[in-house]
């Protein structure tokens, strides 16, 4: 069996007043992740942030009034998750997959159904590959994560079809979670319902940071994958083709500092030329579960974070009336197409960290501003154009 520090019995929960308003800072225009967290950890609660919302863009060259999402369209997206018997978890509450919290840009909220205690009493694996398995594929992505449940561990997957599958079936018994491209109330695909019950019946969970009605686009499942990579301690591929979404998910791995594990197979087949590369170029190469469990560090000590509290950091912003058009202009001059790195754009402007990170904020909150993974910004094409 798997031994894990023992994890904290309660965390920070937030009264409802304020996931209300985590939820309406979350799904307002231009805000993502990481400019959630630097407005909140600012102004020092979610309300105080959506009230300094139509400021901010207007200084950032918006051309309209940024959308706030309406306090009615919050609480109908909340009454939608309660029909599904579903919850939202915020960043810091117990429920929160805690590995998660140490990706770039953490969702603040994710949408749950079941799961309660399960990635706090089970270190996560993931266990992804081709749709289009082969029998032998699906056969040891099925063994690996009956072997992996067995041993103590929460087998996490994307619910497609294929390896997928496999690995959620093997590990009903045990525990799986299944992350979600769309909102959890469009499971795709339609012939895993049942499957995707069983989950939940089982003491698994699903798992998405988008609305409950959001019907999944093509973009939303490197997103997904994303998440799957964050949720978890490694990422094992079986059977992953040379352009598949899988490889997405090792590459999110590799970025977020988790263990790439992949599967050998035949040079004949297609399906397994994505993982033969990933071992070649240094994957752990797995053959069964033992080889999963020896390579990864489940005991490890993760450095503390910031707090991502309702209590005001002034260090990390400066009022925006104190900032000059000289500066702001230097800002935008040293932008480009190309993502830069934002402390190499502090030392070339010159300019103090504060006003930086408050224009860079105005910018993107006005949609001009696009993040890149893991600290780089570049202003939008069109910009460029004008």
């Amino acid at each position: 069996m798997v031994e894990t520090p023992p994890a904290p019995a309660t965390g920070r929960v937030l009264t409802e007043r304020q996931k209300l308003a985590w939820l309406r800072l979350i799904r307002s225009e231009n805000v993502g992740p990481a400019t959630f967290r630097t407005l909140l950890n600012h102004y020092g609660s979610a309300g105080a942030a959506l009230q300094a919302l139509p400021s901010l863009s207007k200084r950032g060259g918006a051309r309209r009034a940024i959308h706030i999402c309406p306090e009615e369209d919050a609480i109908g997206e909340l009454r939608h998750l309660e029909r599904l018997g579903a919850r939202l978890v915020a960043l810091g509450e117990p429920d929160y997959p805690p590995l998660l919290r140490h990706i770039d840009g953490p969702p603040p909220l994710l949408a749950m159904k079941g799961g309660e205690g399960l990635f706090l009493n089970a270190p996560p694996v993931a266990i992804v590959g081709a749709r289009n398995c082969s029998l032998a594929g699906a056969k040891i992505a099925g063994q690996i994560a009956s072997d992996l449940g067995a041993a103590g561990f929460t087998i996490v997957s994307g619910l497609a079809r294929g390896i997928d599958t496999a690995a959620h079936n093997a590990s009903l018994r045990t525990g799986t979670a299944a992350v979600f491209a769309g909102g959890l109330s469009h499971l795709y695909p339609p012939e895993n319902a049942q499957l995707a019950d069983r989950i939940v019946e089982d003491g698994g969970a699903w798992v998405s940071e988008m609305p409950p009605g959001w019907q999944p686009r093509a973009r939303d499942f490197p997103r997904r994958n994303r998440l799957i990579s964050g949720i978890s301690h490694g990422v094992v591929l079986v059977e992953a083709a040379r352009r598949s979404g899988s490889l997405h998910t090792a590459r999110f791995a590799a970025e977020q500092g988790r263990e790439v594990l992949a599967v050998p197979g035949s040079p004949l087949d297609p399906r397994c030329e994505g993982c033969n590369i990933l071992i070649r170029d240094g994957a752990v190469l797995v053959r069964h579960a033992e080889d999963v469990m020896s390579a990864l560090d489940v005991g490890r000590i993760l450095p503390p974070l910031p707090p991502l509290v309702e209590e005001p950091e002034r260090d990390r912003l400066i009022d925006p009336d104190e900032i000059s058009t000289d500066a702001r202009q230097r800002i935008l001059d040293a932008l480009g197409p190309v993502p830069c790195d934002i402390d190499e754009l502090i030392r070339h402007t010159g300019l103090d960290v504060a006003s930086v990170q408050t224009i860079l904020l105005e910018l993107e909150l006005a949609g001009r501003l696009e993040r890149h993974p893991p600290n780089r910004i570049s202003i939008l094409v069109q910009e460029t154009l004008l």
